[in-house]
């Protein structure tokens, strides 16, 4: 059974378990969050006045932030204060979104592809990569709002394709790019539909955040589904966790690596969100510990 173990939030993406706490993004009041496992000790780790989104860690500890609405990719130096990593803006063509972070500190940040908020066609995006020293470059391109993403142990980059109905496989060279572009789980075929109100309907999983387990399955939550699905390779739903409210991110953390934390709201919609304090932070127990990257 769940518990929401924090509230009082307007809209919580990106969840992530980092030094024995679980941190976190809130959209609409701007601010990065971090608590213990039991929503104790809660600390505003950043403030973000341009949104924050994707959290992320380069090798030497500093935190890495998506900063939304102005498309940069921010760094928090060991005093605290935010810094540009990287500028994001002349290659995304919606707002940036969510990110991972490999282990020579290269981000793989999506973008929304599209004025998701105003209810803009959807249209097709490309997935960046910015290197430790800032270089941004795009590694993907033709995603279908490239969103939640993991790295397996042995290298292998998957991301969430949430108006795709998949959920797409990349192998990571050494050079940072991406080779053997392949789909790793089908729930349905791409919408055939570009206006949104007519896609909506044709996903049957729209993957948002997501999180890797020790069997090699994903735990995604189902952005407009309002559950949580544990898939094999190849979109096999295997467990399913039915909250009673929108699912939009997921992490697996808590001391053992068994307690799924999952972010939550009534909605997606940034009108309904940013004035309300409607969000909060799940948790549910689970049997297969966390793997991989976030």
């Amino acid at each position: 059974m769940s518990n929401a173990v924090l509230d009082g939030f307007s809209y919580l993406e990106c969840p992530r378990w980092h030094e024995e706490r679980i941190w976190f993004a809130d959209f609409y009041t701007q601010r990065v969050f971090s608590a213990t496992e039991d929503g104790g000790d809660l600390r505003v780790e950043a403030e973000v006045p341009q949104q924050p989104s994707g959290l992320g860690w380069l090798p030497d500890g500093r935190l890495l932030i998506v900063s939304m609405r102005d498309a940069r990719l921010l760094r928090r130096e060991p005093d605290g204060t935010l810094v540009t990593h990287a500028d994001l803006s002349a290659h995304v063509t919606g707002h940036p979104n969510d990110m991972v972070v490999d282990d020579r500190g290269r981000a793989y940040v999506g973008n929304f592809g599209f004025d998701l908020m105003n209810g803009a066609p959807i249209a097709p995006a490309g997935l960046l990569r910015a290197d430790p020293n800032g270089t941004v470059t795009v590694v993907a391109e033709e995603m279908l709002f490239p969103n939640g993403s993991v790295i397996t142990d042995d290298g292998v980059l998957l991301v969430d394709e949430t108006f795709g109905n998949r959920v797409t496989a990349f192998d990571i060279a050494a050079d940072g790019s991406l080779t053997n572009r392949r789909t790793w789980a089908k729930f349905g075929e791409p919408p055939t539909e570009r206006e949104l109100e007519e896609a909506l309907p044709q996903l049957v999983v729209a993957p948002d955040g997501c999180c890797l387990d020790a069997e090699g399955a994903l735990w995604i939550a189902d952005g407009l589904g309002g559950r949580l699905v544990r898939v094999r390779e190849g979109g096999e739903i295997i467990d399913e966790i039915r909250p009673g409210t929108g699912v939009f991110a997921c992490m697996l953390g808590g001391a053992d690596g068994r307690t799924l934390f999952a972010c939550a709201a009534p909605d997606f919609s940034e009108h309904a969100r940013k004035d309300v304090r409607e969000a909060s932070l799940l948790a549910f127990r689970v049997h297969v510990p966390r793997a991989g990257r976030p």
